[in-house]
């Protein structure tokens, strides 16, 4: 990552629409806050069974596993502002129904889980294009502190969503909660109504939905360090999950709190997110993200062993703010991770994968841990979590999470286009690329090693298949080989191409023999008729 030693974290706010979206966020976020509350709390009203409590957790995440990889390959083909209108529009609609439903008729266990649904299927397609705005909003210099702006706004709701969802279902009922979370969605529709989003212009046409995904699972199958996020990310919300599982019958059973006091207890928790936030700068300068997120993940496995075996309030409320810490170093350095390795093509698609993976650990964590836990017990299980999550973190050791230090992945837009009197037909394909070398035998090594770079950003940007030949006949002479489904895939490739792949691009090209130019040749598969 680019040093930001002298970014303020407050730098991006004085950008206008950023800065309007930002508030805006805060105030919807304190509305799903109050919602969250409200659900938890009105489940266990309705029933003390651990497995159907633990399957509010689950019909929250469930959707973001289900539909964030489509979700992600639409914030990257259609207008992110149009999409963001319309996923506000459909969550204001479920909480606004959900509300009615529970204040002026009979509530249900499977109506409560059926709209918490709903309106996470409203988030999950949200948030891919949500995340892939920020980079448009902001400078590269100013990511990192704009995701920390996102990680500050998500505990300023943590802080003040849950403690005054507490009250409001103390005062009102948890239908009221419901409603304040519809009126709260209203305000980000509003500014995003009057938001003037800059198109990004492509003379190309627009990918289809279909070919989009595939071409975003192709991109992160041969991204080494995305992959290393995912799994870091992976294990770390697969076995945390028990800690919001299990957290509403924690307080209502072994602390005995009231819907108040439990919100007071969540807003622990996002107190310790803030204090995260204002140090993370610092703690960032000090040590590795590699070490930072490995502490911090020890320290939620402490957490989750003190809410197993403890009864102590103080106890508690403190280790949640400690929890609140740790939660928000270890996500903001996932999340600024994954943003400062991906190009603006297939942002949506990475972070719609994130996202999956998150929330599918977190979905069926609690599933899991809610089943275990109703044969054993709440307490077995946390501990049983918190060496799990020990042991996690010693196994995620070995993939490094990478700081985008080095990375410009503006467009390099120095891929000629082949000039050729016909071209073929956007849609014509197979396409065969062939590309010439002649190197010195005595640097073969060092040139394969560099082609093995190359395999990467073809296969990544868009080649089904990837080959270097050596001429038996020909010391020195080698030829680099991929196929792209289509002759628009290939075109796509030359947008895709990112000036520090041009640099990589450079050191292969290095090693040609002087005077011997690189020969780039294009075949388009012929079509062959049988004879009967």
């Amino acid at each position: 990552m680019h040093n930001t030693n002298h970014i303020s974290i407050w730098k991006p706010l004085s950008n206008r629409p950023f800065r309007l979206l930002w508030t805006a966020n805060i105030v919807s976020l304190i509305g799903t806050w109050t919602h969250e509350v409200g659900a938890s709390w009105l489940m266990t009203s309705l029933t003390l069974s651990p497995f159907m409590v633990a399957m509010v957790q689950t019909a929250t995440t469930l959707p973001f596993f289900l539909f964030s990889l489509p979700a992600g390959a639409m914030a990257d083909i259609f207008d992110r502002r149009r999409l963001l209108i319309f996923t506000q529009l459909l969550m204001l609609t479920a909480a606004l129904l959900l509300g009615i439903t529970t204040i002026f008729f009979k509530i249900t266990p499977f109506i409560l889980l059926t709209f918490t649904f709903f309106l996470s299927l409203g988030a999950s397609i949200n948030a891919p294009a949500w995340q892939s705005i920020i980079p448009e909003l902001v400078s590269r210099k100013e990511l990192v502190s704009a995701i920390t702006l996102g990680s500050v706004s998500f505990n300023i709701a943590r802080v003040a969503g849950p403690a005054l969802g507490g009250l409001i279902v103390a005062a009102l009922g948890p239908g009221v909660t419901f409603l304040f979370n519809a009126a709260s969605l209203s305000g980000v529709a509003t500014v995003l109504f009057r938001w003037r989003r800059e198109p990004i212009l492509s003379t190309l046409p627009e990918e289809r939905l279909l070919g989009a995904i595939r071409s975003g699972i192709r991109y992160i199958r041969n991204a080494p360090h995305v992959w290393a996020v995912l799994i870091h990310i992976g294990i770390f919300s697969f076995f945390t999950s028990s800690l919001w599982a299990f957290l509403p019958i924690v307080a209502r059973i072994n602390l005995m709190l009231s819907p108040a006091g439990y919100g007071i207890l969540l807003g622990f928790f996002g107190i310790g997110g803030l204090i995260g936030a204002i140090i993370l700068p610092k703690m960032r300068n000090r040590c590795s993200i590699n070490l930072l997120t490995a502490v911090s993940k020890l320290f939620l496995a402490i957490i989750l062993f003190v809410l197993a075996v403890s009864k102590n309030f103080i106890l508690i409320s403190t280790a949640m703010v400690i929890g609140g810490i740790s939660w928000l170093v270890t996500l903001s350095t996932f999340n600024t991770s994954i943003q400062s390795i991906i190009p603006s093509w297939v942002r949506g698609r990475v972070i719609s994968i994130f996202i999956l993976t998150f929330f599918g650990g977190m979905a069926g964590g609690s599933a899991l841990w809610g089943a275990i836990a109703s044969k054993t017990s709440i307490s077995e299980t946390m501990i049983g979590t918190s060496i799990m999550t020990i042991a996690g973190t010693f196994f995620s050791w070995r993939y490094k999470l990478s700081s985008g230090d080095g990375l410009d992945l503006t467009p390099s837009q120095n891929w000629p286009v082949l000039a050729t009197e016909k071209p073929p037909y956007l849609e014509e394909g197979p396409l065969l690329v062939v590309v010439e070398y002649h190197i010195d035998q005595l640097h073969s090594d060092a040139f394969k090693d560099a082609m093995g770079k190359m395999k990467t950003i073809r296969m990544r940007d868009g080649a089904i298949k990837w080959n270097l030949f050596h001429d038996i006949e020909t010391p020195g002479h080698y030829i680099e080989s991929f196929i792209v489904e289509s002759w628009l895939e290939h075109l796509r490739q030359h947008e895709r191409f990112t000036i520090s792949d041009r640099e990589i691009q450079g050191h292969v090209r290095s090693f040609q023999i002087e005077n011997r130019p690189i020969v780039v040749q294009h075949f388009i598969a012929e079509p062959v008729r049988r004879k009967k």
